[in-house]
């Protein structure tokens, strides 16, 4: 299902045993455009640190109940790798936390989850793996020491970025809509309001931006305002269905991301 990634703010984090706290951001790569991370605060439990929960252990997404639940224990939480998510997150200490949970490396491979589709690991038994200052393959190295090798970013810091099409400035991100089911970034919806008085929101697939300037807080792309103008209005009332997404696709004359 194709959802906004704020939908699953402040939704409920519920392991095998007993509820770990609620999520507060998304992190996705800026390579593949794939969510890699939920970022969890967990409140009293555990000092109100957060925590990150991979894809990986998501067993599903409860609306209803605005529950996400997951294939983990408390204990396992509470032992995974301390990662400071106020700092950038490098690829060693990512490492550190797929090693710890028995998750593959995601970046290892040529497809959005590594060498192949998204699998399920299995996951260690609670109370079988040790805190991470004990265990010997604990990685010390900050993202500081090895900036190159970041490649996380948070919806909520993205959100706001400027989209620059090929004449001027179209609008701005306002929400990135998801995959739930392979945990992908197909789009980044964009409000063109802050220069069309009156206008319309609309999608832009994530396979179709030119560049993203970090510094500078920017989205390029290859479109025109009169092509925004034209392109499919996108209703947020209604579900985000594949008709939609072929009528946007042939609209831009671009190839699907499904076939």
């Amino acid at each position: 299902m194709l959802r906004k990634t704020s939908s699953l703010k402040g939704y409920a984090i519920q392991a095998t045993d007993d509820e770990l706290g609620s999520v507060k951001d998304v992190y996705f790569d800026d390579e593949r455009w794939g969510i890699r991370y939920l970022v969890v605060e967990t409140g009293s439990w555990l000092s109100k640190r957060s925590v990150l929960i991979s894809p990986y252990s998501i067993k599903g997404v409860d609306d209803l109940e605005e529950t996400v639940h997951v294939s983990l224990t408390r204990d396992q939480v509470a032992n995974s790798p301390d990662i400071d998510t106020h700092q950038p997150v490098s690829r060693q200490l990512e490492g550190e936390f797929s090693q710890y949970y028995g998750f593959g490396n995601y970046w290892n491979g040529p497809y959005l989850w590594g060498v192949g589709g998204y699998p399920v690991y299995p996951l260690p038994e609670s109370g079988t793996v040790p805190p991470v200052d004990l265990r010997p393959d604990a990685v010390a190295e900050r993202a500081a020491d090895r900036p190159e090798d970041v490649h996380l970013r948070s919806c909520k810091d993205v959100t706001g970025y400027h989209i620059a099409g090929t004449d001027d400035e179209i609008g701005h991100v306002e929400d990135f809509i998801c995959d739930d089911e392979d945990w992908a970034i197909r789009y980044l919806l964009v409000d063109t309001r802050n220069w069309w008085p009156g206008g319309k929101k609309v999608l832009l697939a994530t396979h179709w931006i030119d560049r993203i300037d970090w510094t500078d807080s920017t989205v390029q792309v290859g479109l025109t305002r009169e092509q925004i103008k034209e392109s499919p209005e996108y209703d947020e009332n209604l579900p985000l269905d594949r008709d939609y997404e072929t009528r946007l696709h042939r609209y831009y004359g671009r190839e699907a991301y499904w076939d």
